[in-house]
């Protein structure tokens, strides 16, 4: 898998304790969640033709299991 970028974000305290209480109840930690969460809007965009790119029918390089935490 592809290096991943580091990123800073910023969340209300409200939004924030909205996904970390999500994440817990998908075994996952908030970065996983977020992460998750932002993958799958992309692929929904993509499937929903919206998105444009010259590999618009490549599979996204991700691996759910990135996301659960053992």
């Amino acid at each position: 898998m592809a290096q991943k970028k580091q990123i800073p974000l910023r969340l209300s305290e409200k939004l924030y304790n909205d996904i970390a209480a999500w994440a817990e109840a998908d075994f996952r930690s908030v970065n996983g969640q977020i992460e998750y969460l932002l993958t799958e809007c992309v692929k929904q965009r993509k499937k929903n033709g919206k998105y444009v790119s010259d590999e618009i029918d490549a599979p996204l390089d991700v691996d759910i299991n990135d996301f659960t935490e053992n």
